[in-house]
């Protein structure tokens, strides 16, 4: 196997025989005497090949591998056994968070639109005994105006503050395990503290829909459905975690391929699903009415916060962005100018080779940037590593 991104001395898969590349991890056995007997027993688990694997062995222990792959369908199935049984104090209210960027996938298998994938998705989740579905552009779009206002209070401190720039984009759970880890100072002090929007969703679910429902966090079983498999990892952070009531933000993260596995089982098409308009996370307010973010129907940070430190900054209104391709299709660079002087400078690294080259250059003291959006995966904005292969 070819570890060209580890910065580990001795590690496992480098001492590996090329032929054994491709063999899959798949710690959750089918002989299991605990294994909870469902409706769902027959499908098979999700399998990582370690040729596709973001975060290596030097970035996850093996405890954290093992709870990672225990975030699976059978979860769901757990949940759903549990609250048909007698003993109505062990009932969890079930959510289920949809991330709009997973929506595509649905719509392109079931010759669907965006809008009716997200419907029908509803109405299949609904069937089989969720309580609420949620979407979580709200929770984006939170983290987004957070993001843009740290920018602008770094931007201005840049000449007191020694780590206030560049700031990187924090949403990606890859590219964040990776410099927690292995690249630690001085990468973290320029990480964005903001939220990704899978947490903020979290925080929601558990902390003002609760409240609003008369409900502890431990009694709600929130799960997100994601096209990233990292975002697994994500959930499993201790900050997002509540001692109090033993809870998880997000309690389980299911891919769209996970998802489909569950169709497929029951024999389901999403054409075949009654369309359900998801629910409000906010009740009788229309979340269209709460002010959000411009530019918000793109996915990419960087648009959002660029267009917002222009006008802030500089008094500037940026209707369109024009990326310029530098050295591979993966890194970009936008920049904005004013009286001849360019006063932004940000860009798009995607992928481990750029997330190198751009740390080289930060040590070197050579790194001109203000604003980094970072993805872990190559082609990042595309969200398509993880959809195909983790069905």
């Amino acid at each position: 196997m070819k570890c060209e991104n580890c910065t580990k001395k001795e590690c496992s898969k480098k001492q590996k025989n090329d032929d054994k590349q491709n063999t899959s991890v798949d710690p959750l056995s089918t002989n299991d005497e605990n294994e909870e007997k469902s409706e769902f027993h027959k499908l098979a688990s999700a399998k990582i090949f370690l040729s596709d694997c973001l975060a290596c062995d030097n970035c996850v222990t093996s405890e954290e591998g093992v709870r990672i792959f225990q975030q699976n369908q059978k979860e769901l199935f757990r949940i759903l056994n549990l609250n048909k049984k007698c003993d109505t104090s062990k009932h969890k209210v079930l959510a289920v968070s949809v991330c709009p960027q997973s929506l595509p996938y649905f719509a392109a298998k079931f010759n669907l639109c965006v809008n009716d994938a997200a419907k029908r998705l509803c109405g299949f989740l609904k069937s089989l005994g969720v309580h609420y579905v949620f979407d979580t552009t709200i929770a984006a779009d939170f983290s987004i105006l957070e993001s843009q206002k740290e920018f602008v209070q770094r931007y201005q401190q840049r000449n007191q503050e020694e780590h206030a720039l560049p700031m990187f984009a924090s949403a990606c759970p890859g590219w964040i395990r990776y410099a927690e880890r292995v690249l630690t100072n001085p990468v973290t002090p320029h990480i964005c503290t903001a939220k990704s929007p899978q947490q903020i969703m979290g925080s929601l679910v558990k902390g003002y829909f609760a409240r609003q429902q008369n409900l502890s966090p431990d009694k709600i079983f929130h799960i997100i459905v994601a096209p990233c498999y990292d975002k697994k990892l994500e959930a499993l952070r201790e900050d997002f975690y509540t001692p109090l009531y033993n809870s998880q933000d997000v309690d389980c993260v299911l891919t769209s391929g996970e998802i489909v596995q569950i169709m497929e089982q029951k024999n389901i098409s999403m054409k075949e699903v009654a369309e359900v308009a998801v629910d409000s996370l906010f009740g009788e307010i229309k979340e269209e009415d709460i002010v959000r973010h411009d530019g918000r129907r793109s996915d990419g940070y960087l648009e959002h916060i660029f267009k917002h430190a222009a006008k802030e900054l500089f008094d500037m209104d940026v209707m369109e962005i024009t990326y310029k391709t530098l050295k591979n299709k993966d890194f970009q660079e936008v920049t904005l100018e004013k009286d001849g002087e360019t006063v932004l400078r940000f860009a798009a690294a995607y992928g481990f080779r750029n997330i190198q080259n751009m740390v080289l250059k930060l040590k070197k003291g050579k790194f001109l940037y203000h604003f980094v959006e970072v993805l872990a995966c190559p082609g990042g904005k595309n969200d398509t590593g993880s959809i195909v292969t983790f069905f």
